[in-house]
């Protein structure tokens, strides 16, 4: 775990976290078969899962929230939207 993106991403789970002002997170993964003819489709079964895709995935889930857990300092935030403009 030693990169970190600055393309914008969205439509993932990290999008509403980030619009509420909190830090949010996507760690970056291959696309192996991310976008098949299963994924997202009643067909999109665990058994399809790479194990060692998963115990990785574990791995940095688990160094992610030590290390976030131990940091002396705030997580990085995006800045707030603007808030629309008043109603007259």
């Amino acid at each position: 775990m030693d990169l970190v993106g600055s393309r914008s991403v969205t439509s993932t789970d990290h999008v509403a976290f980030d619009a509420a002002g909190l830090p949010g997170f996507q760690f970056i993964q291959d696309r192996l078969e991310y976008n098949s003819r299963t994924h997202h489709s009643n067909m999109d079964f665990v058994d399809r899962v790479q194990r060692d895709d998963l115990v990785q995935q574990a791995v940095v889930s688990a160094v992610f929230a030590w290390y976030a857990a131990n940091v002396d300092s705030r997580l990085p935030r995006k800045a707030a939207p603007a808030a629309p403009p008043a109603r007259p």
